[in-house]
């Protein structure tokens, strides 16, 4: 299985999830000079930029170790981006969702609400 394959996955699972909590998935793989954006989201009044990392079982880096200060300034940067296409400013945050497969199927989801801001 290709890394995109595993990728697409595992951003489905987390809309599936997102979807069954009460969210609006409002775009997919929004992609800005600089950044791109997995999932974004809303619920009730808050935006929320979701990064997903995928990985399978016995991967060196985890998920969580691959959110990098680089790979946050570039999820902050797309974020200005897309709330520069709305007509207001919303309550938004940075969530991240890593999901583990084996064997091709998906068996762990961690999602981390509000998991790191823009003050780096």
């Amino acid at each position: 299985m290709k890394n995109r394959e595993i990728g697409n996955i595992g951003e489905q699972t987390v809309c599936d999830y997102l979807v069954k909590g009460g969210y609006d998935i409002l775009k997919r793989n929004f992609t800005v000079k600089g950044g791109e954006i997995d999932i974004i989201a809303k619920i009730e009044d808050t935006v929320c930029f979701v990064e997903v990392k995928t990985r399978k079982t016995a991967s060196l880096v985890s998920g969580e170790e691959a959110i990098t200060a680089l790979k946050r300034k570039h999820i902050i940067c797309a974020a200005e981006r897309y709330i520069q296409t709305l007509s207001y400013v919303p309550k938004c945050r940075f969530d991240v969702a890593v999901v583990e497969m084996k064997n091709e199927e998906v068996v762990k989801l961690k999602y981390y609400v509000n998991a790191f801001d823009n003050s780096n």
